[in-house]
């Protein structure tokens, strides 16, 4: 298991930019992959109640908005205007956090009130808490510090913590073997 990178324990949005990663060797690993992968996330991260269960549809999403911040996260690091479907996207899912039971009509009952489907309800709520930490890191005083894991072929963010630019100390000694390999390599 690879350690969660710097800041991400502080900011939850972090931690999902990062679910998807890229391993030793080149070889990709998204810890959203599944339905059962997705809800396992949620839940280890008390995001969604013991017991729920994702289908395909919520666990999309989730992987979507997990696109939609790791394009924030590019576009704040290179000090470009962020793409306006990811705004879009980090928007809608501040707003769909469902704070009461909806009115409906059912011939049988009439008017009454309802609340949505439970999974919706939770990825909803899961959506828009992943979203304002997203929304909270780089509109706060730690954006200064989000940086990407400047290991190669690494593709997490972190937080900077003093000279520290990797995620973890895997990616760090992978960095200092390759300055240290390239220094050898240069000499002869």
């Amino acid at each position: 298991m690879i350690p969660a990178a710097p800041g991400a324990d502080r900011y939850p949005g972090l931690d999902l930019a990062n679910s998807r990663l890229s391993m030793p060797g080149g070889q990709a690993a998204d810890l959203l992959a599944t339905p059962e992968d997705a809800t396992h996330w949620l839940i280890e991260r008390d995001l969604a109640p013991a017991g729920t269960v994702l289908h395909e549809i919520c666990a999309g999403r989730l992987r979507a908005l997990r696109e939609r911040i790791r394009d924030l996260f590019a576009a704040h690091l290179q000090g470009t205007e962020p793409p306006a479907g990811s705004l879009a996207a980090i928007n809608t899912a501040l707003t769909r956090v469902p704070t009461a039971a909806e009115l409906r009509w059912d011939p049988a009952t009439g008017l009454h009130r309802a609340t949505p489907h439970p999974t919706d309800q939770a990825v909803d709520h899961a959506l828009g808490v992943l979203a304002a930490s997203a929304a909270d890191l780089l509109t706060g005083a730690d954006a200064a510090r989000l940086t990407a894991c400047d290991s190669t072929p690494c593709i997490r963010y972190l937080l900077r913590t003093g000279r520290r630019h990797w995620c973890s100390v895997r990616c760090g000694d992978r960095a200092r073997a390759a300055r240290a390999y390239a220094r050898r390599t240069d000499r002869t």
